[in-house]
């Protein structure tokens, strides 16, 4: 059977933990940044999880993650 090809959005996106949790950046952070408060833009900043709802399509666009 042939190799399996990742999804190359998802591969510049996301990433899976030993756990299989998939880490995503956090959005709204690239521009309009006046407008947001300094609490808000601090809160942006690093890594979160992503829902549990969409980790079966990432799985599945990550086949070797």
């Amino acid at each position: 059977m042939p190799k399996l090809k990742s999804n190359s959005g998802a591969k510049k996106r996301f990433r899976l933990t030993r756990k299989g949790k998939a880490v995503r950046a956090k959005g709204f952070k690239s521009h309009l940044l006046e407008g947001k408060s300094a609490r808000r833009k601090r809160r942006l900043r690093g890594t979160g999880l992503t829902d549990e709802a969409e980790l079966k399509r990432i799985k599945r666009m990550l086949p070797y993650g």
